[in-house]
């Protein structure tokens, strides 16, 4: 109930401030696992991704956060959970896998940290194998714009990544060619050619 009132009132003020559209949310399945691998612009990123879908989306967030248990609860309400600092750990990992495996939808940033340029970088390798491990429909996901008031930004849900052919392969580079997939879709939907 929590998550609904805080994803209402934030899409009231992310439509009236950034004027906030969202384009290709019926390419997010309804139901299974779902990994939502958006590009990374702003602090402000993570509700933009959740607060157009219909389906709750659960997030990674660094464990300082939940020092203040009042704040910690509430986070872990809205569907974060800890990641310590300097890398995921093993329990984030599991858990992870165990929220996709029970079919629900999470959040995740392949470029690892904000990247405010227009310059393509390399992805981290966690998505692409949270998504071969678990079998998650992977959902490109572009946020377009600068979070400026009253200046349109857009964020783009794509159809979904067939990461089927990477499922099969047990060489050394196929996190990372399935990384370059991802990361190559989530570019292509920021730049309007997917």
């Amino acid at each position: 109930m929590l998550y609904r009132i805080c994803r209402f009132l934030l899409n009231v003020i992310y439509t009236l401030l950034f004027r906030l559209k969202a384009e290709g949310l019926d390419n997010i399945p309804a139901e299974g696992p779902v990994l939502l691998c958006s590009n990374h612009i702003s602090q402000l990123d993570p509700p933009t991704v959740g607060i157009k879908v219909k389906r709750k989306v659960h997030y990674m967030a660094k464990a300082e956060l939940f020092g203040f248990k009042p704040f910690g609860a509430f986070l872990l309400e809205l569907g974060a959970f800890p990641v310590k600092r300097g890398g995921v750990s093993k329990e984030s990992i599991k858990l992870s896998l165990q929220l996709l495996r029970d079919g629900k939808v999470m959040g995740i940033f392949p470029e690892g940290t904000r990247n405010t340029s227009s310059v393509d970088v390399a992805g981290k390798k966690g998505a692409a194998m949270l998504a071969l491990r678990s079998g998650a429909a992977v959902i490109p996901v572009a946020i377009v714009g600068r979070y400026r008031p009253f200046r349109r930004t857009v964020i783009r849900y794509g159809k979904p990544i067939d990461l089927s052919g990477f499922r099969d392969e047990n060489g050394p580079d196929q996190l990372e060619r399935a990384t370059e997939l991802i990361m190559r879709r989530i570019y292509d939907l920021a730049a309007g050619k997917a």
